[in-house]
């Protein structure tokens, strides 16, 4: 859930506006208030999860900081849900001279990971919405348009995209190019087709219904719960390598999942790293004719939608509005996936 509110400290105005909640865990009760140099937020953490990740960024002047990247302290990352928690950014710290303009501080949170007992693969409950699907921010493909509103049910996505490791605990091989990068990276030279055999594999000995994303999923997924993002988790490009091994920064390989930073939903590497398959058919035009809810792209086709770009593109293929596709029989060293699978599992 993301919560947002306003408070005024030395010249700064604090500006928050309401939006729509992300998950299960909701904050409430949030509060903010001055003591002397520090900016003090005190919220209520709720929900039927006994633990959630909270997540605090600040913008100014344009550039949104993570909690990580500034003095802040107290009730971040994953928490234990219950009420009185507190967190205080010490501004002097970050900004000697203070802060001259309008900045905006934005709580969100996620849901408590599931962990599938089969393979360790790790789940994040999305609390479903409507959105804007499409480039809403510009500079994108004709594929990408018209911009149309969607609206997608709860589901729970791959914290991380399906390892090497966690292949082989189901299937009992390494397809993968780049094995030498170890069981902690994605695994890749997995067809899509490749990759329903490892879902009905891993459903039989597992009990659950794993799926992969639909691409108006896996893009509600990477933008932070349909956020106008122009890259999973930033809109700036300086800061891309932030959160995806690309072209600028990979080495022409790929790396272990995780050690970028996560999206507002604490997904990572929803740029880079490998392709991901998701599971519709392509459609050229089919957002000319996308139904509102819950679309799962055209019924029959030749084609399978891959999201998120790889290790080998430029920024502008690892957008998160950004669509390709390819045969499903087709293999490639920066190719892989991540899993969905619905709630109450």
């Amino acid at each position: 859930m993301i919560n947002k509110n306003t408070c005024l400290l030395f010249v700064l105005m604090l500006t928050m506006l309401l939006a729509l909640p992300l998950s299960a865990a909701e904050l409430k009760n949030e509060k903010a208030r001055q003591e002397g140099n520090r900016l003090v937020i005190s919220y209520d953490l709720e929900g039927k999860e006994k633990e959630a990740e909270v997540n605090l960024t600040i913008t100014v002047e344009g550039k949104t900081y993570k909690s990580s990247e500034l003095h802040i302290e107290g009730d971040v990352g994953k928490l234990k849900t219950g009420k009185g928690k507190r967190v205080t950014w010490n501004i002097l710290q970050d900004f000697p001279r203070g802060l001259r303009g309008a900045a905006d501080w934005e709580l969100t949170t996620s849901g408590d990971a599931l962990t599938d007992s089969v393979t360790g693969i790790e789940l994040i409950f999305v609390k479903g919405g409507c959105y804007q699907m499409g480039d809403t921010v510009g500079g994108g493909e004709s594929n990408e348009k018209p911009v149309h509103e969607v609206c997608v049910n709860d589901f729970y996505m791959g914290k991380y995209e399906v390892t090497q490791g966690q292949w082989k605990k189901v299937m009992g091989n390494n397809p993968s190019y780049y094995s030498g990068c170890g069981d902690n990276c994605p695994v890749e030279m997995v067809s899509w087709n490749d990759v329903q055999t490892f879902v009905e594999k891993l459903n039989r000995n597992s009990g659950k219904r794993y799926r992969l994303p639909t691409e108006a999923e896996w893009e509600y997924a990477a933008r932070s719960g349909g956020k106008s993002e122009k890259w999973p988790g930033t809109s700036s490009e300086s800061s891309l390598g932030d959160y995806a091994w690309y072209s600028s920064n990979s080495g022409s390989k790929t790396h272990p999942v995780g050690q970028k930073q996560p999206n507002g939903l604490g997904l990572h590497d929803m740029s880079g790293n490998v392709w991901e398959w998701c599971s519709d058919w392509y459609g050229n035009k089919y957002y000319n004719q996308s139904p509102r809810d819950n679309p799962a792209g055209p019924s029959s086709g030749s084609l399978r939608v891959q999201r998120g770009g790889s290790w080998g593109n430029f920024a502008a293929s690892t957008r998160a509005a950004d669509r390709y596709r390819v045969k499903p029989g087709v293999r490639y060293c920066d190719l892989g996936f991540r899993l969905a699978l619905p709630p109450g599992q």
